[in-house]
């Protein structure tokens, strides 16, 4: 008796002929008549991280898929080739630095690289130069991320597993985290026989873990990929991919150097809350923030921020610039480059390759009628002429300038050429600032001072009297003995003893005692003698203030601002 006829085998059977027979033709048209290569993806394994390098919606489109990438050589299989589609493919590909090698697949072939972009990770998109973490995903990693030795877990568990995308989801463990505990910068550094993660908190490096070489490697190619870098380049490079985080957008600006052992790759963390500080949080004492308060309102004048690179110039900054805000004045910025947006204020970008440098931008600023202008830094004799012009003809103007201390603006703005005899009617206020780190509340212990933290705490806070300061107007008790405090670590600062930073200031303001003294090219030493009676305290006695109400330790603010200076 016959069997019952299985249709269901039947037609697997005539497919996988069918499958077999269309292999064959592939691999004979490929040879005979496009003189490509042929491959057969049934074989063969996809690379989701090659799946990158062409958009899904632009695969199905041109009926190609990506299926290995191997350093800068990109593996792209083809159904249909054409020289117009070859050329138009080789132009893209060259353009993203990789160098295409083509093949002629089957139906088959390229719907299994198809079904391959379902595996990229959930948590990115696949639009070119950048990565898009949604706000879910970004969340769902981070809430699991509470100090660095929960990155180094994730990481680590996420190098001994075999997901496919094993490469971005690393990536993201390290993105999320770094956003998560509030790091600035992300470095990756290749060395002898391993590669270093670090992280950035409050300023100062902190080690996370080290991976093998090869896994440095594809993080290397990833980040170069998304950053717009080119592949092979051994030479500096700089590049920028955004996070999606919700309704707002993270910059990560990536910096590549060459090294012994392989580059070293630095990402810095553009997260807009972080810069969101208002200028009563930045730790201005009192009668400074009158001071300031009192001069950033009026309707003009020139404000100078100074300090390194990193002491906080352009939050300060940008703090001013939400303090005065409304919709009644004009705003312009002129940045090198725009860190951070900011809503209701015109903000544009230094390009020196196009010639809008400070000067042209603060010259084309001015021709939009503002209200305020703030220039990044100034750097050169005509830009300074023409703050110092602006202030004097009905604008305020916020700007950084180099040097160590605020008695340093008078004598640089001379060195620019500034005429001293303008400069007493532009100058308002001349500021000096440094980052601190604050110590940890929930850790840090009282300690007795050394005999020479004794003397150089008793030094400053005679010379806050001999001023006519009273330290009572800081919260501290005259009479009592002078406390410090040690950072100690817990896991609430990451074992660091430090959470979060705060700045160290002095400013001098351009006084009747100041104008007097200005058209003789004075010292910095002369400035502060005369600046003394303004009530301000300097760098060393606002730091001293910060540490004996326990805010930061002796050892941080030695490290930013000379303690035994005279």
């Amino acid at each position: 008796m016959p069997s019952d006829f299985d249709e269901e085998k039947q037609k697997k059977q005539l497919d996988d002929l069918h499958k077999e027979e269309e292999e064959q033709l592939v691999q004979i048209l490929a040879e005979s008549k496009y003189n490509l290569p042929y491959v057969d993806m049934s074989r063969l394994g996809v690379d989701t991280e090659a799946l990158r390098a062409i958009d899904e919606a632009d695969a199905h489109k041109l009926n190609v898929g990506p299926f290995k990438l191997s350093g800068k050589n990109i593996f792209i299989g083809i159904l249909s080739p054409s020289n117009d589609l070859i050329s138009k493919l080789k132009e893209e590909m060259e353009r993203k630095s990789l160098v295409p090698t083509f093949y002629m697949i089957s139906h088959a072939s390229l719907n299994k690289i198809w079904e391959r972009y379902k595996e990229i990770s959930m948590a990115e998109g696949s639009k070119s130069g950048g990565i898009e973490i949604s706000a879910e995903i970004l969340r769902n990693t981070a809430k699991d991320i509470g100090k660095i030795q929960d990155i180094e877990k994730y990481v680590a568990g996420a190098i001994e597993g075999n997901q496919v995308h094993k490469i971005s989801h690393i990536l993201e463990i390290i993105l999320a985290g770094g956003i998560a505990i509030k790091a600035s910068d992300i470095h990756i550094e290749a060395e002898q026989d391993r590669a270093r993660l670090r992280l950035r908190l409050d300023g100062v490096l902190q080690d996370v873990m080290f991976f093998s070489h090869e896994i440095y490697h594809l993080l290397n190619s990833r980040i170069k990929l998304l950053s717009g870098m080119k592949l092979t380049s051994v030479v500096a490079q700089d590049g920028r991919f955004s996070i999606e985080e919700g309704a707002e957008e993270i910059s990560i600006r990536s910096s590549m150097i060459p090294g012994a052992y392989g580059e070293s790759i630095v990402m810095r963390i553009l997260d807009p809350k972080s810069i969101q500080v208002n200028l009563e949080e930045i730790g201005i004492e009192p009668f400074l923030f009158s001071v300031i308060e009192e001069e950033i309102k009026k309707p003009n004048g020139l404000i100078l921020i100074t300090g390194p690179t990193g002491s906080g110039k352009t939050t300060t900054l940008y703090a001013f610039l939400r303090k005065i805000y409304s919709p009644e004045i004009k705003i312009i910025t002129i940045e090198d480059p725009i860190e951070y947006h900011l809503p209701g204020i015109t903000q544009t970008q230094v390009n020196e390759e196009k010639g809008y440098t400070f000067l042209e931008g603060l010259r084309s600023a001015l021709r939009q009628d503002p209200d305020v202008v703030m220039v990044g830094e100034i750097r050169d004799a005509e830009t300074a002429k023409i703050a110092i012009e602006s202030a004097l003809t009905g604008h305020m103007v916020f700007s950084t300038l180099h040097t160590n201390n605020a008695a340093g603006v008078i004598p640089r703005l001379i060195d620019l050429d500034v005429n001293p005899k303008i400069m007493v009617s532009a100058l308002s206020l001349s500021m000096a600032q440094r980052l601190v780190r604050k110590l940890c509340v929930v850790c840090k212990k009282e300690k007795v001072p050394s005999e020479k933290e004794a003397k150089i705490m008793k030094t400053v806070t005679d010379s806050i009297k001999e001023e006519g300061k009273s330290l009572s107007n800081y919260h501290i008790d005259p009479n009592a003995s002078f406390k410090l405090y040690d950072a100690v670590g817990c896991e609430k600062c990451n074992m660091t003893g430090y959470k979060g930073r705060i700045g160290i200031f002095e400013a001098i303001k351009t006084d009747e005692a100041i104008e007097k003294i200005i058209p003789q090219n004075p010292s910095e030493r002369e400035i502060k003698r005369v600046a003394k009676t303004q009530g301000i305290l300097s760098m060393r006695q606002d730091g001293m203030v910060k540490i004996i109400n326990g805010i930061t330790s002796f050892e941080e603010v030695q490290s930013v601002v000379d303690l035994t200076e005279e």
